[in-house]
């Protein structure tokens, strides 16, 4: 999984930061959200997808990875 986010969709509510604060962070200049990690451990996956779905400005874009073996599109 990746997560990443949009700065200009960012409307800095940090739901996302409470809701998973392991990945990311929320500046205390500009109140834009970062991702704290780039590797994100399977445990917190569900949390990830939560956070991309409460987040307001639709920020947050979560990319599966494709199952090992698996076919492409």
């Amino acid at each position: 999984m990746q997560v990443s986010i949009d700065q200009d969709l960012c409307c800095s509510s940090g739901q996302c930061v409470a809701t998973v604060p392991e990945v990311f962070e929320q500046d205390d200049h500009d109140g834009l959200v970062r991702v704290r990690r780039t590797t994100l451990a399977p445990a917190l996956h569900a949390d990830v997808r939560l956070a991309s779905v409460l987040c307001p400005g639709g920020a947050i874009t979560v990319t599966e990875d494709r199952p090992a073996g698996g076919r492409g599109a």
